[in-house]
């Protein structure tokens, strides 16, 4: 049953073909046994044929045919041809019409000479032995299936309508996930490329202070120069197991069930960032105000990473004698940042930029990381030296 639904789809005008040639046929039949001479015979079998035409091409060309079904309609009326199987055609085109979807003169144009139809029919061959009530009530009945027809094709094309505004929707939604999913893979792609670039910054930058000052002490302190190479080891290790898991997330693209891609700092850990600068060498003053309290992890993740990426700045930027400070203040509604050292300093412009070799992270990423959690940045150059960041972040979402 399949295959041959399959064919009919594939081929719906030999179908229509088939179901003119049978309609024909009828009429040929009973027009054989009229006995009223030859022209009205081949008036009728011309008729016949050119309603097996409507027939046949209804689908492909459903204005036209309804047309020569109008004008057949009349030339019947006017050849005294009376009512064969062929004027079956008219039901079809009616409802052909009307389901075809196309211009709305059309599907008016049929409903009108469906329910005219009938009329005319009676007033061109009346019925003799019926009074004028059975006249009427028998018009009625035979204009009743045009106007099915007409309201049956009528309900299909509003039918296909919906489903196809349905379908419509339906694509539209599923590009619009597709692009929202393009959209949230590439927002945290770009969120790992800044976790990245802090881990990487920061751990190098230990190792680098570290490594220059075990070759500093190398030969007068041997046991500094061991302790450094230790601290440039366990911050290595530390370093190449974050940057496992960031790029392990990168070749997937596969998200743990939890929602997290790897575990993220919190403002809990940056005192331990803040030991492991100052056994780089970097004086650091750290202080919390305020009464400590849990924070959204987003909040906790943007304050270390902003306290890291200063700090990371201000062992490039600072000079062998500079000192920090890092503040943390608890508000009723935020937490804030202050980060400030007294170094030599570095142009604004080149903190913008990341650094000499910072390829266009820094503050950038401090205000795009800020942005994300609808806080406030401020960061340039301290009056008599140095530089200065001050953030607030406040502790419900963005709108």
């Amino acid at each position: 049953m399949q295959r041959l639904y399959d064919f009919i789809r594939r081929h719906p005008t030999g179908v229509d073909s088939l179901w003119a040639l049978g309609l024909v046929g009828l009429t040929l039949l009973s027009v054989a046994g009229v006995t009223e001479g030859p022209a009205h015979f081949w008036a009728a079998v011309g008729i016949a044929v050119l309603y097996g035409v409507v027939v046949a091409l209804r689908r492909r060309m459903p204005e036209r045919m309804l047309l020569l079904a109008a004008a057949l309609g009349v030339a019947q009326l006017a050849a005294d041809v009376t009512v064969y199987p062929a004027d079956f055609a008219m039901l079809v085109i009616i409802y052909t019409v009307a389901a075809h979807g196309g211009p709305r003169w059309a599907s008016r144009l049929a409903l009108v000479g469906g329910i005219l139809a009938a009329p005319l029919a009676q007033i061109r061959w009346p019925l003799e032995d019926a009074g004028p009530g059975g006249r009427v009530f028998f018009t009625v009945v035979m204009a009743l299936p045009f106007v099915l027809a007409w309201v049956l094709g009528d309900s299909v094309r509003t039918r296909r309508a919906y489903f196809a505004q349905l379908e419509e929707r339906a694509t539209r939604l599923e590009k619009e996930r597709e692009a929202q999913a393009k959209v949230a893979v590439a927002a945290e792609r770009a969120r790992i490329a800044r976790e990245l670039h802090d881990v990487v910054a920061h751990n190098v930058s230990v190792m680098v202070v570290q490594a220059d000052g075990a070759a500093y002490v190398l030969d007068s302190a041997p046991d500094q120069a061991k302790q450094a190479l230790e601290t440039i080891s366990g911050t290595g290790r530390q370093a190449l197991a974050e940057m496992r898991r960031l790029l392990g997330v990168l070749r997937t693209g596969d998200a743990p069930e939890s929602g997290e891609y790897v575990p993220q700092p919190d403002v809990g850990q940056i005192e331990d960032l803040v030991e492991q600068v100052r056994g780089a060498g970097l004086t650091v003053d750290f202080r919390i105000e305020g009464t400590p309290r849990p924070l959204p992890s987003g909040v906790e993740l943007t304050a270390y990473r902003i306290v890291q990426e200063a700090l990371t700045n201000t062992r490039k930027h600072g000079g062998p004698e500079a000192g920090a400070s890092v503040r943390l203040v608890y508000f009723d509604d935020g937490l804030g940042l202050l980060v400030e050292d007294d170094g030599r300093g570095a142009s604004h412009e080149l903190y913008e930029d990341g650094g000499a070799d910072g390829r266009g992270h820094g503050l950038i990423g401090m205000r795009e990381r800020v942005g994300m959690v609808g806080g406030t940045l401020d960061a340039g150059p301290r009056p008599g030296g140095g530089f200065r960041i001050s953030a607030l972040l406040p502790l419900k979402p963005a709108p």
